[in-house]
């Protein structure tokens, strides 16, 4: 057994207190065996100074389209449909699966920059996203997005069945660190017959699925005008709402969809910089968090973010539950903080998310010095409201230290951003001729 310290930094604990203490690490097995005072823990054979920092669960993005760093900044300022109409959805689809592992790679290596480390991602070319998870070291439950209207039936089932093809060739994947699941891209972009005859099958396989769900009034109002009913009664129609199924962002959700996310168990990804970006509108998160649902955080793709960066996520998501909820009381920093790590993770599936014995050695270090964190009235809110990714010095996932003082030692900072820059440069050339 190889082990590793990570000693002498404060630690956030799951009950969101902070003491003075040390994480013991099996880099084997990729989980963390004791929390403790440096003096009750045996001696490690690699130790990772945390002096003056702070020690978190890795954060987790639990709802990305990695590869889209690719359009980061190429069309702001739109409407959602228009949006990706017009300009996102002719450039992915001049995307090369090389493009889609370049874009995937620029994304990796911000996410462990800013301490990420676990991700969801629906996206294509999904073996690429696969190799590049493999190679970076990260944690990720992946998937093919599936998109049925507007294409015949052949290729309606072709883009179904890759997505069932890819969830059972990869789940257990990089030694288990890439689960997957089966990722229909919406309640309004994919067939009802599609999922009549699919979803039965996702479920013998036994992953689980991911869309987006609620996303804006448009996703709401058609099948409120077909079948009477809502979105998340119909998404419960087609057995889409197991306790292992989440969704993304659920921002025009009623009280009846918030306790049928409660009793089901569904997880329900808040993603609120895209939700503000695009003029999606204002998740009620406080109230999922009252009724008991399970609430996780993500970016959502760069492209309508613009960036991969958590802590601002987390900001955001205080700010906007506030001034949705219209008091300054809600979505507070601690139910920020769970989001990011044991809320994400527990939608997602990854015994990470929380820093106690037995769980993944997933693990991030924050340098408190900076002029920003001062004064240390309150870490956990520091967290939500003052910290940046680029406050983060050491990222370890599975056991692995990924990045340490600030060198990203599992790939090459300035080749991954140079590929990435001259793909997305070539791609939109060839979506404009």
């Amino acid at each position: 057994m190889t082990t590793l310290r990570i000693a002498g930094g404060q630690v956030l604990r799951p009950d969101m207190t902070v003491e003075e203490t040390d994480v013991l690490v099996d880099q084997d097995e990729g989980e963390i065996l004791a929390v403790g005072p440096a003096d009750d823990l045996p001696e490690a054979d690699e130790t990772l100074d945390a002096d003056d920092g702070l020690v978190i669960p890795g954060l987790v993005n639990a709802h990305c389209h990695a590869a889209m760093t690719l359009l980061r900044g190429y069309a702001d300022d739109k409407p959602l449909e228009s949006w990706l109409r017009e300009d996102i959805w002719p450039v992915e689809a001049e995307l090369t699966p090389e493009d889609v592992r370049a874009g995937t790679e620029l994304g990796l290596l911000e996410m462990i920059q800013s301490g990420t480390t676990g991700f969801a991602d629906m996206y294509f070319h999904v073996e690429k996203v696969v190799e590049a998870v493999e190679d970076a070291g990260l944690r990720a439950r992946l998937g093919h997005g599936i998109v049925t209207i507007g294409r015949d039936e052949a290729a309606a089932r072709e883009d179904f069945e890759t997505s069932l093809e890819i969830a059972a060739e990869f789940d257990g994947a990089a030694d288990g660190r890439i689960s997957t699941a089966v990722m229909p891209h919406s309640l309004t972009t994919v067939g009802e017959e599609y999922l009549e005859e699919y979803i039965p099958q996702t479920r013998e396989l036994g992953v689980p699925l991911h869309y987006h769900a609620n996303e804006t009034e448009d996703e709401v109002s058609p099948i409120v005008d077909e079948r009477k009913e809502r979105p998340l009664s119909y998404a419960r129609d087609m057995d889409m709402t197991d306790v292992s199924d989440f969704v993304a962002h659920g921002v025009h959700v009623n009280e009846t969809e918030i306790e049928l996310l409660a009793e089901t168990g569904t997880g329900v990804i808040h993603c609120p910089a895209s939700n503000m970006k695009l003029a999606s509108g204002m998740a009620p998160i406080q109230a999922m968090l009252d009724a008991g649902v399970t609430v996780g955080l993500g970016t959502d793709g760069t492209a309508s973010n613009n960036d991969l960066d958590m802590f601002g996520e987390m900001r955001d998501a205080a700010m906007l539950g506030k001034l949705a909820s219209n008091d300054a009381s809600a979505v507070d920093a601690e139910s920020v903080v769970r989001m990011a790590t044991e809320g994400s993770a527990t939608a997602l599936g990854f015994n990470s998310g929380r820093i106690e014995e037995g769980a993944n050695a997933d693990l991030a270090v924050l340098d408190l010095s900076a002029s920003h964190l001062t004064p240390r009235h309150d870490l956990v809110s520091h967290l939500a409201y003052a910290a940046r990714g680029s406050d983060v010095i050491h990222t370890i996932c599975d056991g692995n230290v990924l990045m340490a003082d600030k060198e990203v030692l599992i790939m090459d900072e300035r080749s991954v951003r140079k590929k990435a820059e001259k793909r997305a440069k070539d791609a939109i050339e060839r979506a404009s001729n």
